[in-house]
């Protein structure tokens, strides 16, 4: 997957999403937040990614010290402001090399590890936005499968929590993304090694299986849609699936 073009195809989706929307808008998914906060979060976001890839950062950068990390007031300028963040990113990337170790917040990785990132902070948030405004929302099944495996991978880096493992007495969860064409890239096993999440594509059984299309699985591991939302079916143990979101929070 090309994850610059991608990034900048989502981001041109969700600038038009908001062109015409009232960003006082609230947005259920994200409490607490306005379209007008989801739009500065992805934009300053960007940004901030952006400076610890020119950086070459070894360690945590204040987002506080982004220069121009906060759009302008009026929504047009909003709205250009946020789509300029794509430039702002792939042109860093491009100047220090997308195979440059940099700073992230799961360890050091090369600089293009934020492309993908932020492509897929940007497809979770048109999800939030399209909530907001009460608009379907529609997601390559590709890209969505390639979300559902980052967000595993984010929690493979996270330190084990003893006193909340997110699987318990060997459970394993079975996701099985239903869409055509997507091969083992649509399956995933996770269990957990020594408290740590891992996981591999394929299909096995699991103590609990979740069925639906890629885009439902994105949105219910990110605890967009409800644990027992009718567009998931449930085979096993609802429990282990229920635990597993209540200590996995996005």
């Amino acid at each position: 997957m090309d994850y610059t073009a991608a990034r900048a195809e989502q981001n041109a989706v969700l600038v038009e999403l908001l062109r015409d929307a009232d960003l006082a808008t609230p947005v259920p998914t994200c409490p607490g937040w306005t379209l007008q906060k989801l739009l500065a979060h992805v934009g300053r976001g960007d940004r901030w990614a952006a400076v610890i890839v020119r950086d070459q950062a070894d360690g945590p950068v204040d987002i506080r010290t982004v220069a121009d990390g906060q759009p302008p007031e009026d929504p047009d300028g909003a709205l250009k402001w946020l789509a300029e963040s794509v430039p702002v990113l792939a042109d860093a990337v491009v100047a220090t090399g997308a195979d440059t170790p940099v700073w992230t917040f799961t360890g050091p990785k090369p600089a293009g590890w934020w492309v993908r990132r932020r492509l897929h902070e940007s497809v979770v948030h048109r999800a939030d936005a399209a909530t907001a405004l009460g608009l379907p929302y529609e997601v390559e099944p590709a890209l969505a499968a390639d979300c559902v495996s980052e967000w595993l991978d984010l929690l493979d880096a996270r330190p084990a929590d003893a006193d909340a493992p997110l699987l318990s007495g060997g459970a394993t969860l079975h996701l099985h993304a239903t869409d055509d064409g997507l091969g083992e890239h649509g399956e995933w096993l996770v269990r957990l090694d020594g408290g740590r999440v891992v996981w591999e594509h394929g299909h096995g059984k699991g103590t609990v299986a979740v069925r639906g299309s890629a885009a439902d699985l994105l949105l219910a591991v990110l605890r967009r849609i409800p644990a027992d939302d009718e567009r998931l079916q449930l085979i096993g143990d609802g429990d282990v699936w229920r635990t597993w979101l209540d200590r996995t929070p996005f």
